[in-house]
């Protein structure tokens, strides 16, 4: 089965499209990368999605365009990886861009992602799916984060995810190598010990995994979300590219002692943020708290520390050997190193291009795992993470045409209604 899967995250940067063979082999899914494309927001889409998103007021009638425009977005990039694909696929999995996250006393009410799942579905012809977050949601889970299964079953910990990945205790065992064989000898020195896989973002997740132990997988805290809106307020850049200018900084312990007093850290998973509290009012009203000027570079050096000492405290709280970092955050070799640094001795820090899986592309080939799933009806949540209830089957499916049915249906001519 191909499957195109599309992520947009809180970096709103861009969209992230593979594609993705599928292939069932007993109890272990065989993943095999198909290529993948990062489509890049024009400006004044990344400025509109930024207008949009809290703590700025909006109407109605903003939120619809933007709902349509990404649609088109998505659409094209839908179609890019059926082209990526061998030109078809099965289905696509379009998360859409989440622009409200809806907490309340760490109590996740609703969630908003828009995309136009319609659109894209018009475009490529095949099943979409989207909407990904509201049945964890409904099951009183975060609907967040959902990568943890597709990390779980990559870091094929001693009995897995099996429990929480099916209703029956079954559920697939994946294989995801570039060779095609189990990853487990290349992920840990020794093939135990919990391990951590990291996603670097506008937010910072982490999951691990223990033999033993339930999945457990949480938002850390801000990755490049106040980093992005340090570079947006002082460098007029989207981004400070390489960490250039951070690792010109140095660390301001005042302002860091209050960005680290934040509750958010020492609140116990599941837990799950994003924009919604990590945005650029907040770390001016951190800097208004401060009551002195702070260098440009110093803010930036500050801001890395944070995201770097968050991840660092998770790891260490957790006693893993070893973590395999993805997205964006990897690219910034300031972020990375200072990571690296403070696991120094304790756990090793390697990233997924070493198991075949391209760190900029991981949550989009995540993504396309969990339409797998879902379309063969299998839960993508994990209650461990999420604290939902129950194990839901995720997403609502757009249609294009009648894709399930055995022969195509013919339509009636009329409608009786009987007593």
């Amino acid at each position: 089965m191909k499957i195109v899967g599309l992520m947009s995250g809180t970096s709103y940067d861009g969209v992230d499209v593979v594609a993705a063979e599928f292939t069932r082999d007993g109890d272990t899914l065989r993943l095999r990368p198909l290529g993948h494309r990062s489509l890049d927001y024009p400006d004044d889409l990344r400025a509109e999605i930024g207008a949009l998103l809290p703590p700025a007021a909006t109407t109605i009638e903003a939120v619809c365009r933007l709902d349509n425009r990404l649609g088109e977005v998505f659409a094209e990039a839908a179609a890019a990886g059926v082209e990526l694909a061998g030109g078809t696929a099965d289905a696509v999995v379009s998360p859409g861009q989440t622009v409200f996250h809806w907490v309340e006393a760490g109590r996740v009410r609703g969630t908003l992602q828009l995309g136009a799942p319609a659109r894209v579905a018009a475009r490529v012809g095949v099943p979409v799916l989207h909407d990904l977050r509201s049945a964890d949601v409904a099951a009183g889970g975060q609907g967040a984060p959902l990568v943890p299964a597709f990390d779980a079953l990559l870091l094929d910990a001693a009995g897995g995810p099996r429990a929480a990945l099916g209703p029956d205790g079954g559920g697939p065992r994946a294989a995801l190598g570039r060779d095609g064989g189990a990853p487990r000898a290349a992920l840990g020195p020794d093939g135990s010990g919990p391990r951590a896989a990291l996603n670097l973002g506008g937010i910072a997740n982490l999951t691990v995994v223990a033999p033993g132990a339930p999945v457990l997988g949480y938002d850390v805290g801000p990755a490049n979300a106040l980093l992005d809106a340090a570079a947006r307020r002082f460098l007029d850049r989207p981004c400070d590219t390489d960490g250039a200018r951070a690792a010109a900084g140095r660390v301001h312990d005042g302002l860091l002692a209050l960005l680290l007093a934040e509750p958010y850290y020492a609140a116990p998973p599941p837990k799950s943020t994003g924009k919604e509290l990590f945005h650029g009012g907040y770390l001016d009203d951190r800097l208004a708290a401060l009551g002195e000027p702070v260098a440009a570079d110093d803010v930036l050096a500050t801001l890395t520390e944070l995201t770097a000492r968050t991840v660092a405290d998770a790891c260490d709280r957790h006693g893993v050997t070893e973590v395999i970092a993805a997205g964006g955050g990897v690219r910034n070799p300031t972020l990375r190193g200072r990571l690296a640094a403070l696991g120094e001795g304790r756990w090793r820090l390697r990233t997924t291009d070493e198991l075949g899986v391209p760190a900029q592309a991981k949550e989009a080939y995540a993504f396309a795992l969990l339409g797998w799933l879902s379309w063969h009806g299998l839960p993508g949540a994990i209650p461990s993470v999420t604290g939902a209830s129950r194990a839901a089957v995720l997403g609502s499916w757009t249609p294009s045409g009648p894709a399930w049915a055995a022969t195509p249906p013919v339509p009636p001519l009329r409608l009786v209604v009987t007593p």
